[in-house]
């Protein structure tokens, strides 16, 4: 059984089927916690800062990106909570994952076709390749 429980998540649609992967794993588990870990990414935060006018609408639209995920916990009553790192996505939920010692790493897969797969890489992979614990990849 699975305690503690990483979600990497970004709010994205395969953010959402990995929510649901997640509370599945939880559920019904007491002693179940879910860390829901949304990475806001270095090298895209500043354009995402030149399309809000302040700091306070930036958050707000990164908590919008996680507000149906934290929908589904409570609808489901599994514990969780939220931690915010800055960083490149894929070491950081990492280095994470090992910090925290993770059972398990629960993220959804990007859907990049083949050719940009192997060129740029998915998170995902980069994930499943480096963390020290078992990783779900949910399409």
């Amino acid at each position: 059984m699975f305690n503690n429980i990483l979600l990497a998540s970004d709010g994205s649609e395969y953010a959402i089927r990995a929510c649901e992967k997640a509370i599945g794993l939880a559920e019904g588990n007491e002693e179940a916690k879910v860390t829901i870990l949304y990475v806001v990414d270095s090298a895209t935060s500043k354009t995402d800062a030149k399309h809000h006018w302040n700091a306070q609408d930036l958050d707000r639209s990164r908590k919008e990106k996680l507000a149906i995920s934290e929908r589904k916990f409570n609808q489901h009553n599994v514990k969780y909570e939220i931690k915010v790192l800055h960083g490149d996505p894929g070491p950081t939920i990492v280095e994470y994952a090992d910090e925290i010692d993770a059972d398990v790493c629960v993220i959804g897969s990007r859907g990049l076709n083949t050719l940009q797969e192997m060129v740029l890489g998915s998170v995902s992979h980069k994930v499943a390749k480096r963390a020290q614990c078992p990783v779900m990849i949910v399409k």
